[in-house]
């Protein structure tokens, strides 16, 4: 499973030329789901999203997870993350989740943020979206499990 996540201080999605999930500052999070992923990959992953230190302390260190920083979540379900690029000039999905197995764990991580008591918007699974965001920092950082 693989996350990247943007640190920003603003972001949204539009759908249909409809706002359906919008954030001021928090992290970007474009999720990608691989074939042998599981529930407990997608909690690992969650945890690893919301723990990890990447907001300024007082002295400017990034010392701060999401939560001490007050921030939200914009979770984007990302399927190309999982592409295999080695080979040639067409990116290959074949390690990439079913759509079915990917949307539940999409939904999952969603869940499983949101009961940790975090601000989570979402995109909309399968939807051409448009995402715009300010990246503060610039600060992007792929995590996987």
């Amino acid at each position: 499973m693989i996350a990247l996540i943007q640190r920003v201080s603003r972001a949204s999605v539009v759908v249909d030329n409809q706002t359906i999930g919008a954030i001021d500052k928090g992290l970007l999070v474009l999720l990608g789901v691989e074939r042998e992923d599981n529930r407990e990959k997608m909690e690992k992953l969650a945890t690893k999203v919301m723990s990890y230190r990447v907001f300024s302390d007082e002295n400017g260190k990034m010392n701060l997870n999401l939560t001490q920083a007050g921030g939200s979540l914009l979770v984007v379900s990302q399927f190309t993350l999982a592409a295999d690029t080695g080979r040639g000039l067409r990116p290959s999905f074949s390690g990439a989740g079913t759509p079915e197995q990917a949307l539940g764990l999409y939904e999952d991580f969603v869940a499983f943020c949101r009961a940790q008591g975090v601000t989570t918007e979402t995109g909309q699974f399968g939807a051409d979206m448009k995402v715009e965001l300010i990246n503060d920092g610039p600060v992007t950082f792929n995590l996987q499990v």
